[in-house]
């Protein structure tokens, strides 16, 4: 019974975060660790744009808890931390409760601190904050007072409310009420803050764990993956210099070496595609491809969907001992932290130079007996995808000429096929093997008890309006959110995308 909850105390970091809660994580990492414990957060709701994913903001509720956290869409990282419900969540700063004697489900009023508790014993002065007249005819307004990196909402009657009045007596007098919600933030103040919320750069690192006691043990964190294509990705992380992925070159030991070990290995194991990598016989003239590699290019079941959940505390798992030389001919390594997975096997064919680029198209690799990354897949994360929160958000930049105009993660796919169809134009022998080429399949994963049973195609592809989506659990999807996606292929790339038309998922090969 929720009554029997007990809650310990969170400390309240201004302008760093509450409790376990740092700013600047990621979804992944912060949802992974809500339902790890269950009993201490029962609910959790997600709310996010179905049209627009990453053009707004994904919010984590947990109503039983008081809280709200705020993401920014682009990159997921976790933006604002607002307590609005001070009976369900006891507060200490620096040792001290922000409202003495609390003890959740035991009162039944939202109340909060008194602003005198709040500048008096625990924060202490601070420059005149911000009113919010009411925005309809009703009584109270909201007085904002702000600190570095924290602030504090308090009802006014309006009626009292002057520009010219001392808003410490003001606020102490019987015309206020008790704070109702506060809120932690990067920044110096709020309505400094509130200007570049959710784009400023953040501070503290993706994953708690890179900046508490064993981070020198823990690889650095992948910013970004920048594709120039004929096989290279240059991976852009946090404090190292950049590493460097080539396919059909870098080796197993190279990944461990510079990204740690995997925290998954999935054996590839799925060709049921296959039928539809040797039904269309055609390929591009310039994509290098060796016979019987159709199927391969096409694979979608990538992702260790079988074998790890998303429940899991990505501080408290540990990664997987691999030892590369009892390795599998094919298999994935897994790196949901970092947003992304390689497929490890035999040297082959990588994708072409992008025409127009002033990288030549790769040699054929010698035959070899060393196994090697060939594939390269990010994932979107996307909010109501199949595999959401599986993997972090891995957000990536493709680099077609010599100019900084790329595609990114976030391009919507129209505009992406609109501008790689005019980059490989004339690389096809005929208009009906273009065609042939950039025809997308539709990949069913809702259908089933797993991923491995739901790998599925059809034949026609429904469009759905967009909205905003309130899913009652946290879960993948809910069994209601965007359903089928969509494989559109060009030589090297192979882009999965919802219905919405975000990118889902970006295979390099």
């Amino acid at each position: 019974m929720s009554s029997t909850r007990t809650l310990a105390p969170a400390q309240i970091f201004p302008g760093r975060g509450l409790g376990f809660l740092t700013l600047g994580s990621s979804l992944h990492n912060v949802l992974g660790r809500l339902k790890a414990h269950p009993q201490t957060y029962p609910a959790i709701d997600l709310v996010y744009s179905t049209g627009e994913p990453l053009q707004h903001p994904v919010i984590l509720c947990l109503p039983t808890n008081g809280l709200r956290l705020r993401f920014d869409g682009v990159d997921q990282r976790l933006r604002l931390i607002e307590v609005l419900d001070f009976s369900q969540i006891p507060l200490v700063y620096k040792n001290q409760e922000v409202i003495k004697g609390v003890r959740p489900l035991e009162q039944h009023t939202a109340a909060g601190p008194s602003f005198r508790h709040v500048y008096n014993r625990l924060f202490g002065p601070s420059y005149p904050g911000e009113y919010v007249p009411p925005a309809s005819r009703v009584a109270y307004g909201t007085y904002v007072l702000s600190y570095p990196g924290v602030a504090f909402s308090f009802p006014l009657q309006d009626s009292a409310w002057s520009d010219q009045c001392d808003f410490v007596a003001l606020l102490s007098s019987s015309a206020a009420s008790p704070a109702t919600s506060m809120a932690i933030f990067q920044g110096p103040s709020w309505p400094e803050a509130r200007e570049n919320l959710f784009s400023s750069v953040p501070q503290y690192p993706r994953s708690p764990a890179l900046i508490g006691k064993n981070r020198e043990a823990v690889p650095d964190e992948i910013e970004e993956v920048n594709v120039y294509g004929a096989g290279k990705i240059e991976l852009i992380r946090r404090s190292s210099p950049p590493f460097w992925i080539t396919l059909s070159e870098t080796t197993p030991q190279d990944l461990i070496a510079e990204l740690g070990p995997p925290d998954a290995i999935y054996r590839k194991n799925d060709r049921r595609i296959s039928i539809h990598g040797s039904a269309a016989g055609v390929r591009p003239r310039l994509t290098g491809l060796s016979p019987g590699r159709g199927a391969d290019n096409t694979d979608t079941d990538h992702s260790s969907n079988n074998s790890v959940t998303d429940d899991s505390d990505e501080d408290g798992s540990p990664a997987v001992d691999v030892d590369p030389l009892s390795l599998p001919t094919e298999c994935f390594f897994n790196y949901f932290h970092h947003g992304f997975d390689v497929f490890i096997s035999y040297p082959t064919m990588p994708g072409p130079a992008f025409p127009g680029s002033d990288l030549a198209d790769p040699s054929p690799p010698p035959s070899s007996s060393h196994l090697t990354v060939t594939k390269f897949i990010a994932h979107g994360n996307i909010p109501g995808s199949y595999p959401f929160n599986r993997h972090r958000r891995s957000r990536w930049r493709l680099y077609l000429d010599r100019s900084d105009d790329c595609l990114t993660s976030e391009t919507p796919y129209d505009d992406i096929s609109r501008r790689l169809k005019g980059v490989w134009k004339g690389s096809y022998s005929s208009i009906s093997e273009e065609r042939a080429f950039q025809r997308g399949m539709v990949l069913n994963r809702g259908w089933g008890d797993s991923p491995e049973s739901s790998v599925e195609f059809l034949g026609d592809w429904e469009e759905s309006a967009g909205g905003k989506h309130r899913s009652g659990s946290a879960d993948q999807d809910g069994g209601q959110g965007l359903g089928n996606t969509e494989l559109f292929g060009f030589p090297g790339l192979l882009f999965e995308v919802l219905k919405n038309g975000a990118v889902s998922c970006l295979m390099i090969y």
